[in-house]
């Protein structure tokens, strides 16, 4: 199954291998469901999840999938199995009261509330020295009138300059193709198939990254300007776009 979603994808092994990081041999593996060359169980279904997810498919039905043919899912783990209380108790050797911890706990209580008195105190004083403004007291006639500060345009031009940095990419298929779409920080905004008739809209900040597995497959629009083909048929194609208008190909 995983094979036939890799292939539907437009993915050869090598290309799967550098998206999810994985040997080439692994996967290779699993497509063939020779499972001798793993060492666990947990292994196996990291890499079935990760599979499944860049060629497309949903990872808990593929490796809910994996867990009937192979057994079911491994048993969870009981924490009752893990740590084992100590439930032996001696109750001839109980202890009196510690007067030692009582007297520490005593003294600890008096200073806490010295402490909120001493706080409660300066803080009525500054209350006070803050409030001291007479009722019905008004502006002397000839005082002269201050002018509330302008507000700083920095917060609109901020914006501006937030909506300059924009990145809009618009993605159409026409023909179903594996996309691999990430901001300039590495943050993973799409990764899956587009298939054929489809389109999709990414917005980012500073830079926009794709991955397209067949680059014929797929057209183009960034920040409102239309590209075409992302690159020749059949080939894999790296793109990266900024806010700036790009240049067509």
């Amino acid at each position: 199954m995983l094979a036939a979603a890799r292939q539907s994808a437009g993915l050869t092994v090598a290309q799967l291998s550098a998206i999810t990081r994985i040997r080439e041999a692994i996967i290779l593996a699993i497509e063939r469901d020779d499972l001798s060359k793993f060492e666990g169980d947990f292994y196996i279904r990291g890499h079935v999840r990760a599979l499944a997810k860049a060629v497309g498919l949903d990872p808990d039905e593929v490796v809910h999938l994996y867990d009937q043919q192979h057994g079911g899912a491994p048993p969870p783990i009981r924490a009752a199995a893990v740590f084992q209380a100590d439930r032996t108790t001696n109750l001839g050797e109980r202890r009196g009261p510690s007067w030692t911890m009582a007297l520490g706990v005593a003294v600890a209580v008096v200073v806490v509330f010295g402490v909120v008195r001493v706080m409660g105190g300066e803080s009525d004083h500054v209350r006070t020295a803050g409030g001291s403004n007479p009722a019905g007291s008004s502006v002397p006639p000839n005082s002269p009138f201050t002018e509330e500060p302008r507000r700083s345009p920095a917060k609109s031009k901020a914006k501006a300059i937030a909506k300059e940095d924009l990145v809009v990419v618009k993605v159409k298929a026409k023909r179903a193709s594996y996309l691999n779409v990430n901001d300039a920080k590495g943050k993973k905004m799409f990764a899956g198939t587009l298939q054929a008739g489809r389109s999709s809209t990414w917005r980012t900040a500073t830079r926009m990254n794709l991955v397209i597995a067949d680059g014929g497959a797929v057209s183009l629009q960034v920040n409102g300007k239309n590209l075409g083909p992302a690159g020749p048929s059949g080939e894999m194609v790296k793109r990266s776009f900024g806010p700036a208008k790009p240049r067509a190909r």
